[in-house]
């Protein structure tokens, strides 16, 4: 009985790794989703008058009452990129924050009112699709966690294990999805969306990486269960043969 130890004690290892990856997925979608960090970049604002205690390079002193006679107008019409400022902003699925110049803080409007009325059902459609792949990934960890702890057979150890391996793999068809459709919006929105809102520059900020790296662990938990479910197959198989063997040397049985 000593050899089947080794079999059991791989089976297990490999239900945990999925299991772990398939947990990391969840909690780096979670993170994801709920956040507005999926891009970052800048955008080009004229600079606002000075107003009160306002000093530094982010707003213009316009008639200074404290300069001399001499430099009573300190505002000059200035030109190129000095009348203006650049202007962080942050966006994700939900909505995009941008900062208040000369003050704390940031002001934040919905993403999807900003979003052009032509792909607003597209957005929609991608949170959904990344809804479902939440509650996909979700059912695939607590599948195989049923698998590690409850099941009192390897036959339904690998009927839990093969249902774990397609929810999980349909999950990550729908991450896939989910985010190059949001990443077409974003674009479309970067193109026709509002004046006061187009970025000068951009690029993609943590919590897109994180998105992806989701779907690399979705993908790498659906193909250790798969391999899993192979394996597990394939040595029955084995087995089978061995004691068909066992028999027919046992027993004499004839050849048919």
């Amino acid at each position: 009985r000593m050899p089947d130890s080794v079999p059991a004690a791989d089976r297990r290892q490999r239900a945990s790794a999925a299991f772990s990856l398939s947990f990391l997925s969840l909690a780096f979608s979670i993170t994801a989703f709920s956040s507005s960090y999926w891009c970052e970049g800048t955008r080009k604002v004229a600079k606002p008058f000075c107003t009160g205690q306002s000093k530094g390079d982010h707003c213009i002193r316009f008639n200074s009452p404290d300069a001399n006679n001499s430099n009573a107008v300190q505002y000059i019409w200035e030109t190129g990129d000095d009348k203006f400022v650049d202007q962080k902003f942050h966006a994700g699925i939900w909505y995009s924050c941008e900062e208040i110049i000369n003050e704390e803080g940031e002001k934040c409007r919905s993403f999807i009112s900003l979003t052009p009325a032509a792909d607003r059902g597209v957005l929609w459609l991608s949170i959904v699709a990344e809804l479902l792949y939440i509650i996909l990934v979700l059912t695939g960890a607590i599948l195989m966690s049923v698998e590690m702890c409850y099941y009192s057979s390897v036959i339904d150890g690998l009927k839990i294990n093969a249902f774990s391996a397609v929810v999980t793999v349909l999950a990550g068809l729908l991450g896939m999805v989910a985010h190059m459709m949001y990443t077409t919006v974003f674009q479309m929105t970067v193109n026709l969306g509002p004046e006061d809102w187009r970025p000068h520059t951009w690029d993609y900020g943590w919590s897109y990486c994180l998105a992806w790296a989701s779907f690399a662990c979705c993908m790498a938990a659906a193909v250790t269960t798969i391999n899993k479910y192979t394996k597990t197959i394939l040595e029955f198989k084995h087995k089978r043969k061995m004691l068909e063997r066992s028999l027919k040397i046992k027993y004499k049985f004839p050849d048919h």
